[in-house]
């Protein structure tokens, strides 16, 4: 496709978009709900054929060379699909919150103010690998009464037209239109332009893959852009905390899937109990095979452990996203000085304390500055469908607008409304 026929397709994509939106948000919360269950009974008549797709983008994700943690994520495994299909059911059954009106007040002057969640209108969202992201973002945006344009990566092509069909079979069943969920059917890079830079149609962009990507984008963008570049998630071993808990918690937020932004990348231990600790959970991470980047004090007390990989961590290891059997491991004195480095060196996306000091755990959550903060569990939580939000479209390390795991909530906006009867200002 020429640099010209791209323009004029995604201006065509944009302009249909941009007349869907109207049509969505006059939709009626009984309509986006049979909609969304329409797309859940399809997603699950569909495994087989959506399978057959799916084999096609990882037969040539291999032939292409591309790393396994990338070919994981392509993958559309009938587990995946059914929690596609659950997360559809799931915002299916959530109040609709479009319409909404909250915070009304008399004023002196006699009129009465408020506010009312509305959608924001059209949306792209543009994303490299995972063809679920398809489901999710369409299903948020049926469900915030939203149209939106996807740009799914070259790399899962057939998947993402796969899933975009039944998304638009869903849509005209409820009697909505097709239109509201539109997927950019070129792999042409210049389409990626276009969309970032059509404020007369699009709304936002929600860029969701590499740091390369949404740096390109966030630098592009003529329109709003919702973001988190990268996931430098830490888990912080307190003194005092329960060890059989840190172990199994922490062993989770690294080794339960590799690939994720909300996966540990960083390991804090407080020094009081290291020695206790970090033998225990670095015999599980010899097990599996994860190479650990040690400070100095660390690398002594794990020095025993057999099998352990271990390494010095550079100061590039604080900072860094592994998406892999890496991880980076650091003694500090106790949580002030663990806030400090969380505080420094995370990208904002999820930290992690595990301790049984009530005093400690309500410092962390008041003092660390990360989109998601925990206490006592796994980072692997922060993700939209485990926060109960039926899906998200992303997480935001941004502070405006949205932060954390977006999800229908995140894709509204609040207009004010004024109530009178006949008031006249003097």
């Amino acid at each position: 496709m020429n640099a010209l026929n791209t323009v004029e397709l995604m201006h065509t994509l944009g302009q249909q978009a941009k007349a869907a939106s109207a049509l969505m948000a006059k939709a009626g919360a009984a309509t986006k709900v049979k909609a969304l269950r329409g797309l859940a009974a399809l997603l699950r008549a569909n495994v087989d054929a959506l399978q057959l797709e799916n084999a096609k983008d990882l037969e040539r994700a291999r032939a292409a060379g591309l790393a396994e943690p990338m070919v994981d994520r392509l993958k559309l495994t009938p587990k995946v699909l059914e929690t596609c299909a659950e997360g559809c059911e799931q915002l299916a059954a959530m109040p609709d919150i479009i319409g909404e009106v909250m915070g009304m007040k008399q004023q002196p002057s006699g009129i009465r103010v408020g506010q009312m969640r509305v959608p924001i209108g059209v949306f792209g969202m543009i994303y490299e690998s995972r063809p679920n992201v398809t489901i999710e973002a369409a299903s948020l945006s049926i469900k915030s009464g939203n149209a939106c344009i996807l740009r799914g990566g070259s790399e899962a092509i057939d998947s993402n037209r796969a899933l975009a069909a039944l998304v638009r079979q869903a849509l005209v069943q409820a009697g909505l239109p097709a239109d509201a969920v539109q997927l950019v059917p070129t792999t042409d890079r210049e389409a990626v332009g276009q969309l970032i830079a059509m404020p007369a149609y699009v709304d936002v962009i929600i860029p969701r893959g590499g740091k390369g990507l949404i740096e390109r984008i966030s630098r592009e963008a003529k329109v709003p852009v919702i973001k988190h570049l990268d996931g430098n998630c830490h888990t912080y071993v307190d003194d005092p905390c329960d060890l059989a808990l840190a172990v199994k918690v922490t062993d989770n937020a690294k080794t339960q899937k590799y690939s994720p932004c909300n996966a540990t990348e960083s390991l804090l231990v407080a020094r009081g109990v290291a020695a206790a600790f970090l033998p225990q959970i670095g015999a599980i991470f010899a097990q599996k095979g994860v190479e650990m980047r040690c400070c100095a004090e660390s690398k002594a007390l794990l020095a025993a452990v057999p099998g352990a990989h271990l390494k010095d961590a550079t100061e590039q290891d604080w900072s860094e996203e592994y998406l892999g059997p890496i991880i980076s491991v650091k003694v500090v004195a106790g949580v002030d000085e663990a806030i400090v480095h969380i505080n420094r060196y995370s990208s904002g996306h999820t930290e992690a304390i595990l301790t049984t000091d009530h005093v400690h755990a309500q410092r962390f959550l008041r003092e660390v500055d990360s989109s998601s903060v925990m206490v006592n569990a796994s980072t692997r939580f922060a993700d939209g469908f485990e926060y109960g939000l039926g899906a998200e479209i992303g997480i935001s390390t941004d502070k405006f607008h949205a932060r954390g795991p977006v999800g229908v909530e995140g894709l509204t906006s609040l207009k004010y409304v004024v109530l009178g009867e006949g008031e006249v200002r003097g």
